[in-house]
């Protein structure tokens, strides 16, 4: 069991070392549940200005999570002050209900779009606040504590090539 974990770690450590694409790749760990007035939040100094970039939200969950859906509230804030805010939904789980993602074991992880094309036309760093909006059918007050959530991370790549 233990060589397996070992060799585990070593191919996801040579998978994300090779990741030539990676601009900014972080993630915050959500402990127990995610409340739905915790803001996650990350500070991106702007790579350049010139090139455009993919953004994504990354988020782990595990089998405790209970919902076809995810809804999400994804503000970025520019050095300038402006901000632009998006409420996001993305599918979480296939028709039968079994859970999408990619991963072995009971950690299922989502790369999910955010923004594809975005120029940092302004040095500085950029902020981003990433806060969850589930509701069940029916219920106007929300999800308090998202269970099944365990990690919530934001990624900026350069598009890949297209040949």
């Amino acid at each position: 069991m233990q060589s397996r974990l070992l060799l585990g770690i070593v191919c996801s450590l040579c998978l994300f070392s090779c990741d030539s694409n990676a601009v900014f790749d972080a993630y915050k760990t959500v402990p127990d549940a995610w409340n739905k007035n915790e803001v996650i939040t990350f500070n991106i100094k702007a790579p350049d200005s010139i090139n455009p970039y993919n953004l994504f939200v990354n988020l782990r969950n595990t089998n405790a999570y209970k919902f076809n859906n995810l809804f999400l509230i994804v503000e970025m804030n520019f050095p300038n002050g402006k901000a632009v805010k998006d409420t996001l939904e993305y599918r979480m789980a296939a028709p039968d209900g079994t859970l999408l993602g990619t991963g072995l074991g009971s950690i299922k992880e989502n790369k999910l779009w955010y923004k594809e094309g975005v120029v940092f036309d302004e040095g500085g760093e950029y902020t981003v606040h990433i806060q969850h909006a589930m509701r069940k059918n029916g219920d106007v007050n929300g999800v308090v504590d998202l269970e099944g959530v365990t990690d919530i991370g934001f990624r900026i790549e350069k598009p890949s090539v297209q040949q």
